[in-house]
């Protein structure tokens, strides 16, 4: 990257998956695979959760913007409204879900990037039949994460 990116609200890579729009601002190709970071909305009722997994070596953090989200962290269970922050390390076996009555909203950073996961992940909830729990494991596991129990 030679120049600063300045984009506008709705602007940059948007995805879709699990019924959840995810919007991109930075990716992996703008930086270099230092860091992603995309602001997601939960509905109310997702079609499933994220299940819960462990990344070896990542970083994940959370920003709540609106609404209520809910967070799985090893076997603590915290609910978390606008303002909340959530840094997740390596090796802590996490999951998250809208924990309200209406749509939230949040800021999710990846360090290293990994929307390429989530790119993969939108593909495979485009298609008429959902993925199956196990797709989708294989799926993290290629993308460096574990899944975990919940």
């Amino acid at each position: 990257m030679t120049k600063a990116l300045v984009l506008g609200p709705g602007q940059g890579k948007r995805m879709e998956a699990r019924g959840s729009l995810m919007v991109f601002k930075a990716t992996e190709a703008v930086t270099g695979g230092v860091l992603s970071l995309m602001e997601r909305e939960l509905p109310v009722a997702a079609r499933r959760i994220t299940p819960p997994h462990v990344h070896a070596d990542r970083l994940e953090a959370f920003y709540v913007l609106e609404g209520r989200v809910n967070f799985k962290l090893g076997s603590e269970e915290v609910s978390c409204g606008p303002g909340y922050f959530v840094l997740v390390p390596g090796g802590v076996s996490h999951t998250y879900w809208n924990g309200g009555e209406r749509p939230a909203r949040l800021l999710v950073i990846h360090s290293p990037a990994l929307d390429g996961y989530f790119e993969a992940l939108g593909e495979m909830w485009s298609r008429q039949d959902a993925p199956s729990t196990e797709q989708e494991s294989d799926l993290m596991r290629r993308f460096g994460m574990e899944p975990a129990s919940a």
